[in-house]
């Protein structure tokens, strides 16, 4: 019998590894038969501690376990051979389907929640390193960079250039010296795609390295991992150590004369350094700053030699199109987007996660069906997409289906794979006040209309949120958007102005009603909104004026209460704690 807990940053966050410990003492305490191991997240962080039962009859999966749960799951579970259906979330017992993992086709995700992550043992019995062993052996780098091509791939980082087209111009560069690099500087809001993937299956990622090195003719890589994720790191950190202990990373590799090492740079966690140029000059121990291209990468990038660059997941697709073939992987998808794409799913969502679908599924499948819809039964409103650099897309237009082409049509991007999910309570205003906020702070100074633009914009926006927006507002946001866009050197300053152009373009009557009315039409913005008491709802029954913090509520015992509105500081408090709808928020 087996068991795996999940231990990614969600399992861990969620009480993981208590019940990890709970598990791993009754197991001793009781000698009992059971082999207890790690894996990476399984997808349904909203089911956190998630742990999975193998009893040779099949699997079964438990969620929201606790160590008091995990006892018990021992003793009626693998001792008495009894399955608690109640707390079993899929497996042999859950008869209905699973829409979570139905509509999921998972290729870079194929081993996150299955193998243990820190054991090279567990990847290669699902024929790790067979794909690398497989190009050496049998085809030229040529032929590896036409594989590649046919397959479709695009890359996985959000610009979605042709990842074979990459390999062949670094492979056409001119030099004695080529390096690898892989993008592991994942700093969306709300982006955990590229971390999900480090953490459950980091040898995927190296043996893609592996095979990027060997067709562009590259003897070194670098894994730029931000220091936020210590898990990831430790992981790889791991996973290079074994591939050196068993020969497959030095010289001379699977008898042939690929030579190729990988070790692992820590970023600081500048957002701009997610930039290909500053990247680069970040590892060369630089300021992390963009600059001019051309020259590209691929013909002058790390210590000015020919670099390839891809992020977690381009490289995680790799070794399966090697041993699957190109026809495999270009068989799912839409005709200028193929393969699949992975989605970190966060915001008002009933089931968030990390989701791997085919190209073309919609956003109202990833929401309604895999999701779970909206929590608390409201209505979906829009989808933020692409992080920082992407946009919003509204609810009425949930039917498009998400590739490249089809996303950049809406004013958005498909960025790296974060998926925000917003309702009616989201005041699309301050949601792009949130993110200019955080572009604006990560804005590396170097060009001015990136930093000062920005700026301005910043303020126009926040001004409108504190009520105090003035006519003319939009035109001026308007206008500072496509000259930050049009005028900044690096994809950061050019893609900045998206979430507001892209709020601009479907929700602008909510920014007429901030500067026009003085409201904000999902009561979200605290400097507009009012809290009153209505008289025939109220019972006098004191809680809300007792639980104001300022005493701004007044009135006896089984009377309405007033609020005096110069008084109230609208922290809400009255309203949360009425239980008699009494409290009106305008």
């Amino acid at each position: 019998m087996k068991i795996n807990v999940g231990l990614g940053t969600c399992g861990i966050s969620a009480g993981g590894r208590a019940v990890y410990s709970a598990l791993e003492e009754e197991i001793a305490r009781q000698n009992l038969d059971v082999s207890l191991q790690v894996t990476g997240c399984m997808g349904m962080c909203y089911d956190e501690v998630l742990v999975e039962l193998f009893d040779g009859d099949g699997s079964y999966l438990y969620g929201k376990v606790t160590p008091d749960m995990a006892l018990e799951i021992i003793n009626r579970h693998v001792i008495a051979g009894e399955p608690i259906p109640e707390w079993i979330v899929r497996g042999k017992v859950v008869e209905e389907k699973d829409p979570f993992f139905d509509k999921q086709d998972r290729i870079v995700l194929r081993n996150c929640g299955i193998i243990n992550p820190e054991s090279i043992e567990d990847y290669m019995e699902r024929q790790g390193y067979e794909g690398i062993r497989k190009v050496t052996r049998d085809h030229t780098p040529e032929e590896v960079i036409d594989m590649v091509l046919q397959s479709g791939l695009r890359g996985r980082g959000g610009g979605g250039f042709p990842t074979g087209l990459k390999w062949r111009f670094a492979r056409q560069a001119q030099n004695d010296k080529k390096y690898i690099i892989c993008n592991a500087d994942e700093g969306d809001p709300g982006a955990f795609m590229d971390r999900s993937v480090l953490e459950g299956d980091p040898h995927s990622v190296l043996e893609g390295m592996m095979i990027a090195g060997y067709a562009i003719g590259a003897d070194e890589g670098y894994i730029y991992a931000r220091a936020e994720y210590p898990l990831a790191i430790k992981r790889l950190k791991l996973a290079i150590k074994q591939c050196e202990e068993r020969g497959l990373l030095g010289n001379k590799l699977f008898g042939t004369d690929f030579d190729f090492r990988i070790q692992i740079k820590q970023g600081a966690g500048a957002f701009v350094c997610g930039e290909e140029t500053a990247l680069i000059a970040s590892i060369e121990g630089k300021r992390g700053v963009p600059r001019i291209r051309p020259p590209f990468p691929a013909n002058k990038g790390l210590w000015d030699k020919p670099t390839n660059i891809n992020n977690v997941e381009t490289l995680a697709n790799i070794a399966w199109i090697i041993l699957n073939g190109p026809e495999a992987y270009a068989s799912r998808g839409t005709e200028k987007s193929k393969g699949t794409k992975v989605f970190a799913l966060a915001g008002k969502i009933k089931k968030s996660g990390l989701t791997e679908v085919p190209m073309g599924t919609t956003i109202n499948e990833i929401v309604f069906d895999i999701g779970g819809g909206i929590k608390g039964d409201k209505k979906f409103k829009a989808v933020q997409m692409g992080g920082p650099s992407g946009g919003c897309i509204p609810a009425s237009m949930g039917d498009i289906k998400i590739d490249f082409d089809e996303i950049n049509k809406t004013g958005a991007i498909m960025g790296s794979g974060g998926m925000i999910v917003l309702d009616e309570t989201t005041c699309m205003v301050d949601i792009a006040r949130f993110f200019l906020t955080f572009t604006q702070n990560e804005s590396c100074g170097k060009c001015t209309f990136c930093r000062i633009g920005t700026k301005r914009m910043l303020e126009i926006l926040e001004r409108i949120t504190m009520g105090k927006g003035k006519e003319g507002d939009l035109d001026l946001l308007e206008d500072l958007a496509h000259k930050v866009k049009d005028s900044s050197l690096c994809g950061l300053g050019q893609t900045a102005p998206n979430p507001v152009l892209t709020t601009l373009k479907y929700f602008r009557e909510e920014y007429e009603a901030h500067i026009r009315d003085k409201k904000c039409p999902a009561h979200s913005c605290v400097a507009l909104l009012t809290y009153r008491i209505l008289k025939d709802n109220c019972t006098g029954c004191t809680l809300c004026a007792r639980k104001c913090p300022v005493d701004a509520i007044t009135g006896t015992v089984k009377e309405p209460h007033v609020i005096d509105q110069a008084a109230c500081i609208k922290c809400g408090q009255c309203y949360d704690v009425c239980r008699f709808n009494a409290v009106e928020k305008l």
